[in-house]
């Protein structure tokens, strides 16, 4: 990707009492980029976009965003940037029908009443912007089946027009046809000219949709991969440790050939 990214993380550390769960991490996200952020149980992945959500203010490094130094300390501040998360719980209302939820916590009101008309319109617009596909905005969370409340959730976040947008594990306990669903989804989000961390540990959806793979192993960087010009087995032995730094081996090659 060429031109300042939207979010870079340099030298980013973390950590909670004794246990040091991130280490001079480094990641970078441009616009229209899907950036798979893959690793072991215990990776740091969790970790590092909470760092990015504003859960857990980072101890160490620096957050850019769009090339200036900010700070994130709370999730209102990531919000705020332009950063929206959707978690693997979608935390959800079953209760309340698809409106309800897209707007939930940001309803629009008129006169001091909510504007379920505007909600409603606005609601369409968004689901036909993005070609998702449901029986009716007025349905129940209830009634939709796993796809589609996985997308219903990833279009909740982009009601507030984010610039990153954060998917953890979308695909988990989706068949294949809700899975091609919602990668579908992604690929449409950087169609518009979104940046996604799309955290998973299914390596056919990482090479679906991602351009850029980053690996986590113990909390560090161990390699950062073009999916394009990368094999399997590559990602995975860099996620198993039985490959260090990648990214420096493989830069060094690439400059070799240059030459």
């Amino acid at each position: 990707m060429t031109g300042a990214p939207v979010l870079a993380l340099r030298g980013v550390s973390k950590r909670f009492g004794a246990v040091q769960a991130l280490t001079d991490v480094h990641l970078e996200v441009h616009a229209g980029e899907v950036v798979a952020l893959v690793g072991d149980n215990g990776a740091g992945k969790s970790t590092l976009v909470k760092t990015i959500a504003g859960v857990h203010p980072i101890d160490e490094g620096t957050i850019e965003w769009e090339g200036k130094a900010v700070s994130i300390g709370r999730p209102q501040d990531a919000q705020t940037l332009g950063v929206a998360t959707v978690y693997q719980d979608l935390a959800l209302c079953d209760n309340l029908d698809v409106v309800g939820n897209l707007f939930l916590g940001r309803e629009l009101k008129s006169f001091g009443t909510l504007d379920e008309v505007a909600m409603e319109k606005r609601a369409r617009e968004l689901l036909d912007t993005l070609s998702i596909r449901i029986p009716s905005v007025r349905i129940p969370i209830a009634a939709l089946s796993g796809g589609q409340r996985q997308v219903v959730a990833i279009a909740r976040a982009l009601v507030g027009d984010p610039k990153i947008v954060i998917l953890d594990e979308p695909t988990a306990a989706l068949g294949v046809e809700q899975t091609a669903q919602v990668l579908d989804l992604v690929e449409r989000l950087r169609d518009r000219g979104l940046g996604v961390i799309l955290i998973s540990h299914n390596m056919a959806d990482v090479k679906a949709v991602a351009d850029t793979v980053a690996v986590l192993r113990l909390g560090r960087n161990n390699g950062v991969f073009e999916v394009a010009g990368t094999s399997h087995e590559e990602i995975i032995s860099a996620i198993t440790g039985a490959t260090e730094n990648a990214v420096t081996r493989r830069q060094a090659r690439l400059a070799e050939e240059t030459k």
